[in-house]
């Protein structure tokens, strides 16, 4: 049986008549029919184009047929028209055909798109013979690019024409080839600038290249093919040259050939239309062939048209015409043009149709690869291939050849969600398979978190190491995972080498470090790695995992720590080539870290102190503690002074004064008792200080601290003097130095000494009688001072009081005679004030600051008017008398200054005139006196 028939067999055309319009009335339209007489066809430029003989009008037409199908013509020849070449991306058609009897052809090159008297222009006409040698024209091919047209002749000669093919002065005829068999077929090449020319006889093939100088050729195979059984492929088949024998249909590269298919019968008509193969065969039935394969079949013939897709090897189309003229293609469809002069149009169905037409039929024979093929030839889209890989590879899984299913499942990824593959290998015995899956589906990086866990527990499961070390060595751009997800697998499976590798590789810092710190126990890597880290990072990370490294690397952890806060710069030279400044940590947020671990904390306290004087207040606060504590707990003598030196130092450094109650804590909670006292006389708790003397006992210091602080703070003196009070030892003597200091400051009354030194059994009246007689003394030289004082304000007061009266009842006699400003003998106009005091006027204007008042007088008189303001402002001050009452010694002082202010008494200020006085009563030196009345109130 011949192969081709073992070719599956579709129906990818629907065939039509073609119909004429409909007319007006809407009439079925009858089938459209070409003119008789037709002898050749071309198609092109959106027209079929025929060519005829000689007809009843006596010439020849070459007819153009638009899809509209109104048929047009013009007269090419008069007797003629044997062929026909329409190019396609030119309106250049060339004909060649007979103006007169006996073998004289022309050749004609018509310009589609000029007209010359309504005719299409025709370029040019040049006889087709070649030389003088009269012989029939077998084919005609022309280059798309107009530099080349090539001529087979009856005697086995082809003729090239070279140039530009529609000029006589720009092209070149030139005798090609010469044989002895009829030429056939002919047909151009272009790749790139190379250009060959297949020539195809009846018994041998031959390519010529053109593009070289002399044209070299090179026989191709012994065997030929008959008129118009050959053409050339498109792209899709590597522009290759098709010949179609009777046995065979062979294909050829410019220097070889190519593969061949067995589809035996006589060929007619071979075509290439947009990857199809169209051959028109003679039926099996019918007379064997003629030697010149089929010039004219008989109308008795039936003729089969097939179109093979020689790909896929199918044939996409195959049905049964009378007489084929010839096959043409043009918008997007076949034409078979048959004898009888009807036209039938081969449609080529869409995409989907064919599929759905072809996919039940392949799926039920399990013929997948031949579908997936046909799929993608017709360009079919991914979703549609992908739904025949996940069929096929069902099919596959369901006959048990896991292998090929999963390379089937495969080439769903992206399109089918793999959970419906990954379901189908969760078995054991089929985990290599779904590891292949899951690899595939992570190197096109559509991959989950949970793909790579399934992934990584199937290398686990596996045992296969390198596999997973590949996997995880991969670059980022070739395979993507979720490396997270992937260290917690590896983790868990114990791969540990592998996660640390990873979360390096993609500096998942606290991974790494978690993995080297709880499970491998590297702490010595662990802490390099973090050396090498960015400040942030490894600021961080040390909060984190510093107690763990402390407890088992103290030293290095240390040293690490001090760089860290101090000038910090990572080892490996992460932070940047513009990182000049080192950075620094905040040394008291890593004190907690070292717990449990006294010594290195105070190394680290110590250095930070030394290097940078500006730490934290915690560093020194801890640093004090520490101090306190080593010194508290040693036993050597030696050592605890050391210790009770480098802790006082560190108090005395003034970085404590902000913190003072917690240094003061510290100490008292260590029983450090310099420190204590050392605080207390930085904050100015002198009684703090001799309260601490009292509880130890110490009257030498106590007495001490009330000469040295006693005038800063007087009741110091007073709680000595209460302190030794309640004693019953005999501290006469100290008692003696208190009442010395109370009696020389005034500090306490004597009434109150009295009292307070009674709870004292031991004090006797020795004890206080050089006090008491002293103070009495005192207070007897007081009194004097103080009568005297009085007399005289009494002798004063009485003569202002004579001299007021005096002013009133008694003129005043002005007598000075010199000016009191300039001392100058007085002269009229003068000034005289009742003061005693006269002036010249002009030094009184000079002088004056207000006309009623004396200048001479004036200052003093103000002074006493502030005092008396003053007074009158204080006056109702009550809170601050009773505060100053209270807290004052002497009670009896204040209330006596209060009483001199006159806060007791009415204050009456006269500056109105009586009711009923004139001034012409009153003279007018008392209008400018200011008289001041006090009464005692009752």
């Amino acid at each position: 049986m011949a192969a081709y028939l073992q070719w599956r067999r579709f129906v990818f055309f629907d065939r039509e008549t073609v119909r004429e319009p409909s007319g007006p009335d809407g009439a079925g339209a009858k089938p459209f029919a070409l003119p008789p007489g037709i002898a050749v066809c071309d198609s092109g430029r959106g027209s079929l184009v025929f060519g005829d003989i000689l007809c009843g009008a006596g010439c020849c037409q070459i007819w153009f047929l638009p899809r509209s199908l109104q048929l047009s013509s013009f007269q090419a020849y008069k007797l003629r028209v044997t062929h026909l070449y329409q190019l396609k991306q030119h309106s250049i058609l060339v004909s060649i055909g007979e103006d007169e009897e006996g073998i004289n052809p022309l050749v004609k090159v018509w310009n589609l798109e000029k007209r010359d008297g309504g005719n299409p222009l025709c370029t040019r006409i040049f006889p087709a013979i070649p030389g003088n040698k009269p012989t029939v024209v077998s084919c005609l091919t022309v280059h798309e690019n107009l530099n080349f047209m090539a001529i087979g002749f009856a005697d086995g000669s082809v003729v090239l024409t070279k140039g530009d093919i529609t000029r006589d002065r720009h092209s070149k005829t030139q005798i090609l080839h010469e044989g002895s068999y009829p030429v056939t077929g002919l047909a151009f090449r272009q790749s790139g600038k190379t250009t060959h020319l297949f020539v195809v006889t009846t018994e041998n093939i031959q390519s010529y290249m053109l593009s070289v100088k002399d044209y070299p050729h090179l026989e191709l195979d012994t065997h030929g093919c008959g008129l118009r059984c050959s053409s050339l492929s498109d792209p899709s088949q590597d522009l290759q040259f098709i010949v179609a024998g009777n046995e065979c249909v062979y294909l050829y590269q410019p220097d070889e050939r190519g593969p061949c298919f067995a589809f035996e019968g006589q060929k007619l008509i071979v075509h290439w239309y947009r990857g199809y193969l169209i051959i028109v065969s003679k039926d099996r039935k019918t007379s064997p062939k003629s030697e010149f394969a089929g010039n004219e079949a008989q109308n008795s013939d039936k003729q089969v048209l097939n179109i093979y897709d020689l790909c896929n090897k199918f044939i996409a189309y195959s049905s049964v015409f009378d007489d084929i003229v010839d096959v043409l293609a043009e918008w997007g469809s076949l034409y078979v043009l048959t004898r009888d002069g009807k036209i039938h149009v081969l449609q080529e169905k869409d995409t989907q149709t064919k599929l759905e037409a072809c996919k039940f039929m392949l799926f039920r024979k399990n013929l997948f690869e031949m579908a997936i093929n046909l799929a993608k030839s017709h360009h079919l889209d991914s979703d549609g291939l992908s739904e025949i890989f996940r069929q096929y590879g069902d099919h596959l899984y369901n006959k048990g050849n896991h292998d090929g299913a999963i390379q089937q499942y495969i080439r769903t990824i992206g399109k089918l969600e793999p959970s419906y593959v990954i379901r189908k290998f969760l078995d054991a015995q089929r985990i290599h398979n779904l590891t292949a899956y899951l690899q595939m589906l992570h190197l096109q990086s559509l991959a989950n978190a949970d793909h790579t866990t399934l992934l990584l527990n199937c290398y686990t499961k596996l045992k296969d190491s390198s596999k997973l070390e590949e996997f995880i060595k991969t670059s980022e751009s070739e395979v993507h995972f979720d490396v997270e997800t992937a260290i917690k697998v590896l983790r868990q499976a114990g791969y540990y080498s592998h996660a640390v590798y990873l979360a390096e590789k993609h500096e998942h810092h606290e991974w790494y470090l978690k993995i080297q710190l709880e499970d491998i126990k590297n702490y010595q890597e662990a802490l390099h790695y973090i050396g090498k880290l960015p400040f942030e990072q490894a600021e961080s990370n040390m909060k984190r995992y510093g107690k763990i490294l402390m407890h088992h690397v103290p030293k290095e952890t240390t040293e690490l720590l001090k760089i860290l806060c101090t000038d910090y710069r990572p080892s490996g030279g992460n932070e940047g080539p513009g990182t000049l400044e080192g950075k620094k940590a905040n040394s008291e947020e890593f004190i907690p870290v070292f717990a449990n671990n006294s010594r290195e904390l105070k190394a680290f306290l110590e250095h930070m102190t030394e290097v940078q004087a500006d730490s934290p207040q915690g560093v020194y606060d801890t640093l004090l503690e520490l101090r306190l504590q080593n010194w508290a707990h040693e036993q050597d003598e030696q050592i605890k002074e050391k210790l009770h030196n480098e802790a006082l130092t560190l108090l005395k450094s003034g970085r404590f004064k902000t913190v003072f109650d917690k240094a003061l804590v510290l100490c008292q909670m260590h029983n450090f008792k310099d420190g204590v006292l050392y605080l207390y006389e930085q904050g100015k708790l002198f009684q703090q200080i001799m309260h601490y003397h009292m509880q130890n006992e110490q009257y030498k210091k106590v007495i001490e601290v009330c000469e040295l602080y006693g005038d800063q703070e007087a009741c110091l003196w007073e709680q000595a003097l209460s302190y030794f009070a309640r004693k019953e030892e005999n501290c006469k003597e100290y008692i003696a130095a208190v009442l010395k200091h109370i009696e020389n400051k005034n500090l306490m009354p004597p009434l109150l000494v009295v009292q307070t030194l009674a709870h004292n059994s031991t004090a006797t009246l020795s004890v206080i009688k050089d006090y008491l007689v002293n103070k009495l003394q005192k207070q007897s030289r007081q009194i004097e001072q103080d009568e005297q004082r009085i007399q005289k304000y009494r002798e004063e007061t009485t003569r202002i009081r004579l001299e007021i009266e005096e002013l009133k009842a008694s003129p005043k006699i002005f007598q000075k005679t010199k000016c009191s400003i300039c001392t100058s003998a007085l002269e009229l106009p003068s000034v005289h004030f009742l003061c005693g005091h006269s002036f010249h006027q002009h030094c009184f204007e000079s002088y004056s600051e207000s006309d009623s008042e004396c200048p001479t007088c004036m200052p003093e008189n103000r002074k006493v008017m502030d005092m008396i303001r003053a007074q009158e402002q204080k006056r109702d001050l009550h809170d601050q008398f009773q505060h100053q009452l209270k807290c004052s010694n002497d009670g009896f002082s204040v209330v006596a200054d209060y009483f001199g202010r006159g806060v007791f008494n009415k204050l009456t200020l006269i500056t109105d005139l009586p009711s009923g006085k004139t001034a012409t009563t009153i003279e007018a030196g008392l209008q400018r006196e200011l008289l001041i009345h006090t009464k005692r109130s009752t």
